[in-house]
């Protein structure tokens, strides 16, 4: 799919991966929505790039619905939907304190794993509505955002590993579904990645970290994915599948 003149949402948009993905796609020419629920932050970058921003929970379904309603309302349509919105908290599924706490869990599960399929589903029922945009008959392309912990999950990432597990397994069967309707559906599973989520730990863990990084030895950079997001949209034969983005990491058991 062309990227210039076609219609971008993007959830979490306002920081990170998020941001650094709204950032590159307004370059090349696309019209962009940023979806976050950090409202603020999502108008500094929607102003620095000459996009939309609105305030939304990812987890709430009705809030994911009128933002998207927002978005066809101001620009006509919406043609690409990336999920970038997602919390990390480390918890044990036993701790010092006894069992974690089943809200702790479940609001993991509800803002990454809900919240991503809140945005597919939307995005999906508007992008159907949508004349063919090419030959090949595409109307759209969802990319949504897992996470090597998805395989090799660390302890204390019980909650995110399920989560991001949960959107590695739904990716092949939305493919498949959508794949009749000219739609793409994509995940990419980042590694460890220079963002703001990582911003608490400290540079002797960041340290470790890059030095399990095969090639090359470092964190992530978020331009990474935002270019890894623009090859996703503009190759037609790119479904149903899920790119890892980790330089060949594979986390060892800790």
């Amino acid at each position: 799919m062309e990227i210039a003149g076609h219609v971008v949402v993007i959830s979490g948009g306002a920081s990170g991966m998020g941001a650094a993905t709204a950032q590159h796609l307004a370059s090349l020419g696309a019209n962009v929505a940023i979806l976050d629920n950090h409202a603020e932050a999502a108008k500094v970058i929607a102003e620095e790039i000459g996009g939309y921003a609105i305030a939304c929970d990812v987890s709430d379904e009705s809030q994911v619905q009128a933002a998207m309603d927002a978005v066809v309302k101001k620009y006509g349509a919406i043609h690409i939907a990336i999920n970038c919105a997602g919390i990390a908290p480390a918890a044990r599924i036993v701790g010092r304190d006894g069992p974690m706490s089943m809200d702790n869990f479940q609001r993991v599960i509800q803002i990454n794993l809900i919240g991503t399929f809140h945005i597919l589903r939307a995005a999906a029922a508007i992008m159907m509505q949508h004349e063919p945009l090419n030959p090949d008959g595409e109307r759209g392309v969802i990319i949504n955002t897992a996470s090597v912990a998805a395989y090799e999950g660390q302890i204390g990432q019980s909650a995110y590993s399920a989560s991001k597990g949960g959107i590695v397994a739904l990716t092949l069967p939305a493919a498949r579904e959508f794949g009749p309707k000219g739609i793409r559906v994509m995940t990419i599973a980042p590694g460890v990645m220079e963002t703001p989520m990582m911003a608490g730990i400290s540079e002797e863990y960041a340290a470790g970290l890059s030095a399990a990084v095969t090639f090359p030895s470092r964190l992530g950079h978020a331009d990474e994915y935002a270019r890894l997001t623009q090859t996703i949209i503009e190759n037609h034969y790119l479904n149903g599948s899920v790119i890892r983005l980790d330089g060949a990491l594979r986390m060892a058991a800790r």
